[in-house]
């Protein structure tokens, strides 16, 4: 658990603190391996996304069948983000625990990427860079099942998809991104305090699993 002291009010005190405590450098701690993971993250959604279309909407027809059209567009797009989370998820699980990684210098638990999951690995195992993963499985299969499902779904029913103005496709991909986000953003907190109790003995651990995690908050 985090210090009461080190603890953030809000926002703007954590915008205040942390280059003051950290460096101003800090607020891109972690972002190397956000980056690195994004790109993968983005061609495997993709990729998988097809071929997932290819085995739930063959033979669906979107204007007769629209029911079976918006599910498919729902399993398709969930089992995509599903598929590609399980090749970048320590990435992820890296990130999050740097970002969280308060202090400077020798305070810190970790001196980078590297060494975040090397070390994670030596005390939990491989597994322990895991740690939250079915929870993340749940919350991208809700998230992607949302963005993809029914983005997919609203732009196949326009008049002509391939023509639509750019201000209207806009302003589809931010309604959905924004729906899909709050569906699914109490999954990624859950997902996050799980990661954050890797390396831990279990008598530090606030949690006892998943399930406990979802109870106590």
């Amino acid at each position: 658990q985090i210090a009461a002291d080190q603890r953030y009010k809000g926002i703007v005190d954590a915008f205040v603190r942390i280059p003051k405590e950290q460096g101003f450098i800090s607020f891109w701690r972690g972002n190397l391996a956000n980056v690195i993971r994004y790109f993968p993250t983005q061609a495997l959604n993709f990729a998988f996304k097809d071929t997932y279309k290819t085995f739930f909407l063959a033979g669906v027809d979107k204007r007769t069948q629209f029911g079976r059209y918006f599910l498919g567009n729902l399993a398709s797009g969930g089992a995509a983000g599903a598929t590609g989370l399980c090749f970048v998820y320590p990435l992820d699980f890296a990130r999050t625990r740097l970002a969280a990684d308060v202090g400077s210098g020798q305070a810190r638990q970790f001196t980078g990427l590297g060494n975040c999951i090397s070390t994670i690995a030596k005390q939990d195992g491989v597994r322990g860079l895991y740690q939250g993963f079915f929870v993340s499985i749940q919350g991208i299969i809700v998230y992607r099942a949302s963005y993809f499902g029914t983005y997919d779904t609203v732009k196949g029913m326009l008049p002509d998809p391939k023509n639509t103005p750019i201000l209207v496709s806009w302003l589809i991909a931010q309604t959905v991104t924004t729906g899909a986000g709050i569906i699914s953003y109490p999954f990624d907190t859950v997902r996050r305090r799980m990661m954050m109790q890797s390396g831990r003995s279990k008598e530090d651990r606030m949690y006892k699993g998943t399930m406990d995690c979802w109870k106590k908050i």
